[in-house]
């Protein structure tokens, strides 16, 4: 789990919550369930109707990315790709047939499959940076979407406030269905701005950066199947993957 980010949404809210107690506030004065059906049904609606469904679809599981992000081990992928070299050394390309079986990542498996299939090292390198071009964009195209939400919610929060206002107006002979519309009109504005500020942006870039650190590992990966493919000595490899870990 991401640590970082449970501390940060905690933090952000107990930030507000605290800020609200010490001016004299309650937070129940924040809960209005007409501006929380106005700002998330509004801002989940604009964000479904200006995406594919392929995108939204893949944006929703990659929520799951800001607490348990993918498990990315670069030291762990050094060895392996030594191993891999030390194989291919002793046994030629062929060798590596049984390390392709037993890879469980999809994207080293191809790579592998491309070496013990005699793919030249030019090839090899176009096939797997179209995978990783294909897959990065996919994955910020799901990032974008969220960033999209951000722009929506703070203005659909607008459009809430103005619905209370116009509430207000049409009630003025009647004082006592005021104080619903006023508070809607508020809370709705706080709404949008928060779960933009507070969810939305910040869920967008900490998926990009899931996305960053999952291209650089797949360019690890390229790098040291192709490094394989043209015979390199497997301390050379090593040393060049290593790079990757600053």
């Amino acid at each position: 789990m991401d640590i970082l980010s449970l501390i940060g949404i905690i933090g952000a809210l107990s930030a507000i919550l605290l800020g609200q107690a010490l001016e004299g506030g309650h937070a129940s004065s924040l809960l209005n369930l007409p501006a929380l059906l106005i700002v998330g049904g509004g801002t989940l609606g604009a964000i479904m109707l200006q995406s594919p469904l392929d995108t939204f679809k893949r944006a929703m599981s990659r929520v799951v990315w800001v607490m348990i992000p993918p498990k990315i081990n670069k030291r762990g992928l050094i060895k392996k790709v030594v191993a891999w070299s030390n194989v291919a050394r002793r046994e030629g390309l062929l060798g590596l047939e049984g390390a392709s079986d037993n890879e469980r990542d999809p994207f080293a498996k191809k790579g592998l499959q491309l070496l013990v299939d005699g793919a030249e090292p030019d090839s090899i390198r176009a096939i797997l940076e179209v995978d990783l071009v294909a897959k990065e964009s996919e994955d910020l195209a799901a990032a974008k979407l969220f960033e999209a939400a951000g722009g929506y919610a703070p203005t659909i929060g607008i459009l809430g406030a103005v619905m209370g206002l116009i509430h207000v107006m049409e009630n003025l002979s009647d004082p006592s269905k005021l104080g619903a519309g006023i508070a809607t009109a508020f809370v709705a504005t706080i709404y949008g701005v928060g779960l933009a500020n507070l969810v939305l942006l910040p869920v967008a870039n900490k998926i990009k950066a899931q996305v960053e650190r999952e291209s650089r590992y797949r360019e690890m990966i390229i790098e040291g199947i192709v490094a394989i493919a043209e015979g390199e000595n497997p301390r050379a490899i090593e040393n060049k993957l290593r790079g990757y870990l600053q």
